[in-house]
C-alpha cells in the first residue's frame, strides 16, 4: 500500500471533499427553511436552489473521483499481490506441492485475493468516508442542540455491541467458507485433470456425488453467513431507527415551544439521517475487513513459507559449468525416511552414466538432487568440484536439461513446448524454427510432426492430451536438447517408446551426448549398454558398477536383468 501512497492520498482527499459537500447541504437547507418563515423571495429561492445544485454537482464529481482513484489503486495492488503470490509459488520446491493441492492454491490466488483487494480498496474508502461523516455530522448536531444529540445517540452502544458480536461471527464463518471453497476447487481440479481415469473406471457418478457433497457443504456454510448478515444489517437499522423516533418525538416538541427553529430541526434530522449510512457502512466495512483479514491470513500461509531450496546469502556466479559430477557418501531421506544410503560415484565431463535398478531403489531421487529439486546435504553432491549448494540456482539449472518420467506439456503449440527452455512460452521471443526442427529430429519427433495438421504450430491440448505417451516423451526430450545443456538427465525418458524407435533416438543422441555429460535412468538394458559407466541401485545403495560387458560377466543383478530382457525379446519375436 505504501507503494501507492500518492494514489491513496489523492483518493482520500477526494473522499473528504465529497463528504464536505454532502454535509454542507443540510446547513443550506436550515437557512432555506427558516427563510420560509421569515420572508421568502424569488431571489432567495433561486440562490438556495443554486447552492444545493452546485453542492450536489461538486459532491458527485469528487465522489466519482474517489471511487475511480481508490478502487483503481486497489486493482493495481491486487495485480502486484497476484504477481507476488505466483512468484512465491514458483520458488517452492516439489516437496511443497506434495502437501498442498492445486485447487486450494488456486482458490487462494483468486477468491482470497479478491477479498484482500476489497479490504485494501473499498473498505479503506468507506472507512474514511464513514469517519468523516460521523465526526462532522455529530459536531454540527451538537451545535444545533446538544441534548437532542445525546438522545439520538442512546442506541449507539447497542450498535457497537451488535457490530462486535456479528463481526467476530462473520470472520469465523468466512474462514470456513474460504476453506470449503478451496476444497471444492480441489475436487473440481482433480476430477478434470484425471478425467481419463474417471472415464476408464466408470466413476463419473462417484465424482459427481463427491463434487455435489462438497458443493452442498459450501452452500450450507454460505447460508449460515447469509443468516448472520440477514440479522446484522436489520439490527443496525432497528437501533438507528429508534434514535430517529426519539428525535422526532422530542424534537418536534422543541420546535413547538420555539426552543428550536424549524430549519434547525430539518437540518438536525438530515444529519441524523446521514449518520444512518455510516452506521450501516460501518457494518459493511466490518464485514469486508473480517473477510479480508481471513483471506489475508490464508494468503500469508503461502507467502510466509520460505522455499525449501534457495540460494544461501552471498552465493555468487561461478565459472561456466563443464559437467563433471561427483557424489560423496550421500545419504538422503524424505520426512525422516532414508531413501539413499552412502552413495558415492563420479562422472567425468562428457561421459555417460547409466543408473538401473528396481522400482523404489532411489534412482529418481538421486538425479533430482543434481539440479536441487530437493536439497542435498552439504558436502555430498558436486559439479566441477563445487558443491551444488554453492552454485546459484539459475546457473545450475540453466546448465541441466532434464527429462522426467512423466513429461508435462503446456496447452500451447508443439513448437512453443519444444522452445519452453528458451522462454518463448513467456513471450520473450518467437521460436527459432531451425533449432526446433533440429531438436525434434534428434528426438525422432520430426516424422510424427509431418502428419500433424499444423506441423509445429499444432496445439497439443492441456498436458499434451492430444499426443500419445511416446510423442509426449519425445517432445520433452526435444525440449531438453533445445537449451543445449552441459548436463543431460533422462529419467526413464523413453519408456513409452517402442524398441525400434528407441534405438533410432539413441543412435542420434550418441552424437549429442559426446559433447555433454549424460545421466540415463532406464529399465531397459538396451538403453544403457553403451554407457561409459553403469551403476545398479537396490534399496538405496549401489550394489554394482562398471561397463555393460563387465556387469554381465559379474553375473549379478545386472546380468539377471539382462537375461530376463533377452528372454522377453525372444518370446516377443516368436509370438
Amino acid at each position: 500500500m505504501l507503494r501507492y501512497r500518492r494514489g491513496f492520498g489523492l483518493g482520500l482527499a477526494c473522499t473528504a471533499l465529497a463528504t464536505v459537500s454532502s454535509l454542507t447541504s443540510p446547513w443550506v437547507m436550515k437557512y432555506a427553511v427558516d427563510d420560509l418563515v421569515r420572508g421568502v423571495t424569488s431571489l432567495k429561492l433561486v440562490t438556495y436552489a443554486g447552492l444545493l445544485l452546485g453542492l450536489a454537482v461538486v459532491g458527485g464529481y469528487f465522489r466519482f473521483l474517489m471511487r475511480r482513484i481508490i478502487v483503481g489503486v486497489s486493482r493495481h495492488l491486487e495485480y502486484d499481490l497476484r504477481n507476488d503470490f505466483f512468484a512465491r509459488l514458483q520458488l517452492q520446491s516439489p516437496s511443497y506441492y506434495h502437501g498442498h493441492r492445486t485447487g486450494d492454491l488456486m482458490s487462494r490466488a483468486t477468491n482470497d485475493l479478491g477479498a484482500v483487494r476489497m479490504m485494501a480498496g473499498p473498505a479503506v474508502m468507506y472507512s474514511v468516508n464513514t469517519l468523516l461523516v460521523f465526526v462532522v455530522a455529530l459536531s454540527l448536531m451538537l451545535s444545533i442542540d446538544a441534548r437532542l444529540t445525546f438522545i439520538a445517540l442512546i442506541p449507539l452502544p447497542f450498535v457497537s455491541i451488535s457490530v462486535k458480536y456479528f463481526g467476530a461471527a462473520i470472520h469465523r464463518r468466512f474462514e470456513a467458507i474460504q476453506a470449503q471453497l478451496s476444497e471444492l476447487s480441489a475436487v473440481a481440479q482433480e476430477a478434470l485433470a484425471g478425467v481419463r481415469v474417471v472415464r476408464a473406471y466408470r466413476q463419473e457418478q462417484a465424482e459427481l456425488d463427491r463434487f455435489a457433497s462438497a458443493n452442498a457443504e459450501y452452500v450450507r456454510r454460505n447460508l449460515v453467513l447469509a443468516r448472520l448478515q440477514g440479522l446484522f444489517y436489520p439490527s443496525l437499522g432497528l437501533f438507528l431507527g429508534l434514535g430517529g423516533l426519539l428525535v422526532l418525538w422530542l424534537g418536534s416538541g422543541e420546535v413547538i415551544r420555539h426552543r428550536l427553529t424549524l430549519g434547525e430541526f430539518v437540518a438536525f434530522n438530515a444529519y441524523l439521517a446521514m449518520l444512518t449510512w455510516p452506521m450501516i457502512a460501518f457494518g459493511w466495512v466490518t464485514n469486508m475487513l473480517q473477510r479480508g483479514t481471513a483471506s489475508w491470513k490464508r494468503m500469508l500461509e503461502v507467502m510466509d513459507v520460505e522455499p525449501a531450496v534457495a540460494d544461501a546469502p552471498g552465493v555468487a556466479s561461478t565459472a561456466p559449468i563443464r559437467g563433471a559430477i561427483e557424489v560423496r557418501n550421500l545419504t538422503f531421506a524424505y520426512n525422516g525416511q532414508p531413501v539413499l544410503h552412502h552413495v558415492s560415484l563420479r562422472v567425468e565431463a562428457g561421459q555417460t552414466l547409466a543408473i538401473v535398478g528396481p522400482t523404489g531403489s532411489g534412482k529418481t531421487t538421486l538425479i533430482n538432487l543434481l539440479p536441487r529439486l530437493y536439497e542435498p546435504p552439504r558436502g555430498t553432491v558436486f559439479i566441477d568440484g563445487v558443491d551444488v549448494r554453492d552454485i546459484p540456482l539459475p546457473v545450475l539449472r540453466g546448465a541441466i536439461g532434464f527429462v522426467s518420467q512423466e513429461p508435462f506439456l503446456f496447452s500451447e503449440s508443439l513448437g512453443e513446448n519444444v522452445s519452453f527452455g528458451t522462454a518463448v512460452l513467456a513471450g520473450a521471443a518467437e521460436p527459432d524454427a531451425g533449432r526446433v526442427r533440429d531438436a525434434a529430429a534428434i528426438a525422432r519427433l520430426d516424422k510424427d510432426v509431418e502428419s500433424f495438421p499444423a506441423g509445429y504450430g499444432t496445439v497439443v491440448g492441456e498436458r499434451g492430451i492430444t499426443l500419445s505417451g511416446g510423442q509426449k516423451q519425445r517432445t520433452a526430450l526435444a525440449r531438453a536438447l533445445m537449451v543445449d545443456p552441459r548436463i543431460l538427465i533422462l529419467d526413464d525418458a523413453l519408456s513409452a517408446v517402442d524398441t525400434y524407435t528407441e534405438e533410432e533416438i539413441l543412435s542420434r543422441l550418441r552424437v549429442v551426448m559426446r559433447q555433454r555429460t549424460s545421466i540415463i535412468v532406464a529399465h531397459r538394458v538396451s538403453t544403457v549398454r553403451q554407457a561409459d559407466q553403469i551403476v545398479v541401485l537396490a534399496q538405496g545403495r549401489i550394489v554394482e558398477r562398471g561397463r555393460h560387458d563387465e556387469l554381465v560377466a559379474l553375473n549379478g543383478a545386472y546380468a539377471e536383468l539382462h537375461r530376463r530382457q533377452l528372454l522377453e525379446e525372444e518370446l516377443g519375436a516368436e509370438s
